[in-house]
């Protein structure tokens, strides 16, 4: 006998989509389970006798799951897809598996990103009550003073939130004193660029290295590869 699951969960963990997303299918009315559409939420299903189907298809739960790093490069949205027609991180993977990205990187921005149509690590690493870091690099326009940079480590209003602390630490390279190493444990819409402007600077270029224990090593931007099953426990773990 299998375990009871919670329908927007098996969704997610079969790839159609993320849970969010999956939570909006079934409030769409485009679930259904035994042949009965199904609106509401929290509905569990058993995965071994339940028939689910989205759109007249049926579901049925990877027998493998696909977790892809990419480096991603500007001018690349992070979405499976674009209205306005630009390139997506998705069409930068040769795939047969549906990716969605793991949170996203502005079209400004390069770096680390990860693809899967693992759900349930998705949440794990995107939902900000388990804390996972994120490190960043940013190039600034001018230098920002020691009061300015203290500000940004202890948390800087914006429209939506005040940010949580930060590790913030200016780094040297050469002659040039603009760059900074900026790690953060939530994760708001285009946060870093906002907390520099908060302060009076601005970013003029961004690059994520890392997310939790999984940095880039020496990839370039448009390299992507497979992550070893180690990375993936690594990444679960970083999130427990």
């Amino acid at each position: 006998m299998t375990a009871p699951e919670r329908l927007h969960k098996y969704l997610a963990r079969s790839g159609v989509a993320s849970r969010r997303s999956s939570e909006a299918l079934i409030a769409a009315g485009r679930v259904a389970v035994n042949g009965q559409v199904v609106t509401v939420m929290g509905i569990t299903i058993d995965p071994a006798t339940d028939r689910v189907a989205v759109d007249g298809l049926p579901v049925v739960p990877r027998a493998h799951q696909t977790y892809v790093l990419l480096y991603k490069p500007t001018g690349v949205v992070s979405t499976a897809s674009d209205p306005r027609g630009r390139p997506t991180v998705v069409d930068l993977i040769p795939s047969s598996a549906r990716l969605y990205p793991v949170g996203r990187l502005d079209y400004d921005s390069e770096g680390l990103l990860l693809l899967t149509d693992d759900g349930d690590l998705t949440v794990t690493l995107t939902h900000p009550r388990h804390e996972v870091e994120k490190e960043y690099y940013a190039l600034l326009a001018e230098p920002l003073d020691a009061a300015a940079l203290d500000h940004l480590r202890t948390g800087v209003p914006l429209d939506d939130a005040t940010t949580a602390p930060a590790d913030v630490e200016r780094v040297q390279t050469g002659d040039d004193d603009r760059w900074l190493r900026v790690v953060l444990r939530e994760g708001k819409n285009r946060q870093v660029r906002r907390m520099v402007e908060a302060v009076g600077g601005r970013v003029q270029r961004l690059v994520r290295t890392r997310i939790g224990p999984l940095t880039l090593g020496d990839m370039e931007a448009g390299d992507w590869r497979d992550l070893t099953p180690r990375e993936v426990i690594g990444l679960r773990e970083a999130g427990a």
